[in-house]
C-alpha cells in the first residue's frame, strides 16, 4: 500500500467555519444499496462540512478497476481529496482488518486538519468495521491454508453450502462466489468454535459524533438503476478493462479477482458465456448484492434515511450532522 494515502484534488472553497479546537468534527458516512446516489450526495455533503471523501469501497482500493467499480473521475471530484482509492495492485490481497486500519488512519488525519471525513461505499461490511467497536478474531495460517485447499478442489458454492450449516446469518451475508470470505468466515469457526457471525461488529460507535445517512430507494427503481449502470459499463470499455487488469494479473488476485462484474467478463472472456449473457449476470449479482447491503442496515436503528430523489435531501442530511455530529451552522 502506499505509504501516504494520497488524497487526489486539490482543497474546495465555501466549506463551513472550522470547528473549535475543543470541538472535534463529526464523522458523516453516507450507506445506501449500490446505484442509490451515495456518491453525489457525499459530494454535496462534503462541499456544505468542509469535508474530505473516505472511500470505503473494497474493490476501489485497486489500481485500474475504474469502470466496474464506479470510481468517481478525478475531474469529477470537486477538488475535494478524495482517500484510499487506488491503493494496491490487483494481486495484492487486502483484508477488512487491514482496510480498518487504513481508514481510521485516514479519519484520524481528516479530522487533525479540521475537515470532516464524509465516509462512502458499497461494502458494507468494511463501513461497519470502521464506524463500530469490531475486535478481529485470530488467524491460524494451517487452517487456512487447509481451507483453501478444499476450495480449490471443492469449489465455492460447496464451502458455501457448509457455512450455511453451520452460521446460517454469517453465509447469508457472504456471496456465494466470494470464496475468499468463506474460507475466512470458516477459517474463524474452527478457531474459535463459534459462529463467525458472533464476530461481526456490534451496534456501538467508536467514535459518538458519528452519524450515518442511508439513501433510500424504491426497489424497482433500484433494480433498474443497476441495469442501466451495467450497461452503461459495458458500453464504456468495461471489457477492455477487464483484459487489461488479466495481463496485470487479475486472476490471481485474491481479494480483486471475487469482485462483481470482473468475474462474469473474465468468464466471457474464456469462452464461457456470451457477452450479453455475462452483462446479464453482472446484472443478476449486483442486485443480489444490494439486497445483502440493505441487510446490514435495515435494523441499524441510527441511520437517518433521506429519500435518494429528495430536493431537500442534503439539508435533511445536514440537519441530522448538525445535531448528532455537532457540526457548525
Amino acid at each position: 500500500m502506499e505509504a501516504d494515502l494520497r488524497a487526489a484534488g486539490t482543497c474546495h472553497t465555501e466549506a463551513m467555519p472550522s470547528h473549535p479546537p475543543h470541538q472535534p468534527p463529526p464523522i458523516v458516512a453516507i450507506v445506501g444499496p449500490t446505484a442509490s446516489g451515495k456518491t453525489a450526495l457525499s459530494l454535496d455533503l462534503a462541499e456544505r462540512l468542509g469535508g474530505e471523501i473516505v472511500n470505503t469501497d473494497a474493490m476501489q482500493i485497486y489500481r485500474g478497476m475504474d469502470i466496474g467499480t464506479a470510481k468517481l473521475p478525478v475531474v469529477e471530484r470537486r477538488g475535494i481529496p478524495h482517500h484510499l482509492l487506488d491503493l494496491l495492485d490487483v494481486r495484492e490481497p487486502a483484508t477488512v482488518a487491514e482496510f480498518q486500519g487504513w481508514a481510521r488512519t485516514a479519519i484520524h488525519e481528516v479530522r487533525g486538519r479540521g475537515g470532516v471525513p464524509v465516509l462512502v461505499g458499497g461494502s458494507a461490511l468494511y463501513t461497519r468495521a470502521i464506524l463500530d467497536r469490531f475486535e478481529f478474531p485470530g488467524t491460524d495460517a494451517a487452517v487456512r491454508a487447509r481451507w483453501e485447499r478444499e476450495l480449490e478442489q471443492v469449489g465455492s458454492a460447496a464451502l458455501h453450502a457448509r457455512l450455511a450449516e453451520q452460521d446460517p446469518e454469517a453465509a447469508g451475508r457472504i456471496e456465494v462466489g466470494n470464496g475468499r470470505r468463506v474460507v475466512r468466515a470458516l477459517e474463524v469457526i474452527e478457531i474459535t468454535g463459534r459462529r463467525f457471525s458472533a464476530s461481526l461488529p456490534v451496534l456501538e460507535y467508536v467514535d459518538p459524533t458519528t452519524v450515518q445517512i442511508g439513501v433510500a430507494i424504491d426497489r424497482d427503481v433500484l433494480g433498474e438503476r443497476i441495469r442501466l449502470r451495467v450497461r452503461q459499463m459495458f458500453d464504456t470499455g468495461f471489457v477492455a478493462e477487464v483484459e487489461r487488469l488479466l495481463d496485470e494479473g487479475l486472476a490471481e488476485g485474491r481479494t480483486a479477482a471475487a469482485a462483481i462484474g470482473y468475474r462474469q467478463v473474465r468468464e466471457h472472456l474464456a469462452g464461457e458465456i456470451t457477452l450479453e449473457e455475462a452483462a446479464e449476470r453482472t446484472v443478476i449479482a449486483t442486485r443480489r448484492f444490494a439486497r445483502r447491503q440493505l441487510s446490514w442496515w435495515r435494523d441499524d436503528p441510527r441511520i437517518h434515511w433521506v429519500e435518494y430523489d429528495d430536493p431537500r435531501r442534503v439539508d435533511r442530511a445536514l440537519d441530522q450532522v448538525r445535531t448528532i455530529g455537532q457540526a457548525p451552522r
